[in-house]
């Protein structure tokens, strides 16, 4: 009894610790033998990002290269789980992001490749096109710095505003130069953004947010969002790698593999156009 009760523990450790889908069902047997340096693990956070690892994952297949697919709950996980050689590659975070999990907690990590941007694009239910509006008008923007930030470069990249350049991609309202409009720049939480538009003339909504509230990202836009737009890559995502692995050719292959068409398929289709490759 004592033995069957050790086995269902240790089984049951094994689930809650990871959930793991080995993504290539014949693969899953090639961790032995000459084969095992054909398989890549790699981590991502939520499950998502299986609608754009899975093509990968297919495509590799029929190269002899196996994907294993590891998805976290929890953001502080992944950067561990591949600092500590339990994976072997990680896409879930932007360069903001790792770079202060690198600077804080120590870990021997590069980003080997960009990935995609979440578009912030400029939505209105009042006028089709920025160029409508009108002297006075109220501009609804984030109030966290982060996307506030960014809101406030998309307005200047709209012809709306200007900013410091000094402040780099997270510029303040206090960043402002130029309001040859005088606009009144209302700053609200990120995810009440939408139930104001009937009440201001436009608004910068964080990709996820026009989703969840119905918005087409791809198309019911009134100023597209665009990677070009950040002098640099702190809102960037990225897929990172153990420093000593960043020559890896195994890794080369799923880095080529993922900035490819069939993932720009993935971002238009299955995300509505709210992920903006960066790797053109």
């Amino acid at each position: 009894m004592k033995k069957v009760l050790n086995i269902l523990a240790v089984a049951l450790i094994t689930v809650f610790s990871i959930f793991v889908i080995v993504s290539c069902g014949e693969g899953s047997s090639s961790n032995s033998g000459g084969d095992k340096d054909k398989v890549v693990r790699v981590g991502f956070a939520g499950d998502s990002d299986y609608q754009i690892w899975n093509p990968i994952v297919s495509k590799l297949s029929n190269e002899g290269i196996t994907v294993e697919l590891y998805t976290f709950s929890d953001y502080t996980i992944p950067n561990q789980a591949l600092n500590d050689g339990e994976i072997d590659l990680n896409a879930f975070q932007h360069y903001a992001y790792f770079n202060d999990e690198v600077s804080n907690k120590g870990y021997d990590l590069i980003a080997i490749a960009d990935t995609y941007i979440s578009a912030m694009n400029i939505y209105s239910q009042k006028i089709s096109n920025v160029s409508e509006v009108k002297r006075g008008d109220k501009v609804a923007i984030p109030n966290d710095p982060s996307n506030g930030g960014r809101a406030l470069k998309v307005l200047q990249a709209a012809g709306l505003i200007k900013v410091r350049a000094e402040a780099g991609d997270t510029p303040s309202v206090s960043d402002i130069i130029e309001n040859p409009l005088n606009l009144d720049i209302v700053e609200v939480e990120a995810g009440g953004i939408y139930s104001l538009l009937p009440d201001v003339a436009c608004a910068v909504i964080n990709g996820n947010y026009a989703i969840d509230f119905g918005l087409n990202p791809g198309s019911d836009y009134i100023f597209k969002d665009d990677p070009a737009i950040y002098s640099g890559k702190s809102f960037v995502n990225l897929i990172a790698a153990r420093t000593k692995d960043k020559d890896n050719e195994l890794y080369k292959k799923v880095i080529e593999t993922y900035q490819s068409d069939i993932v720009e398929e993935v971002y238009a289709n299955n995300f509505k156009g709210s992920y903006l490759p960066t790797w053109k």
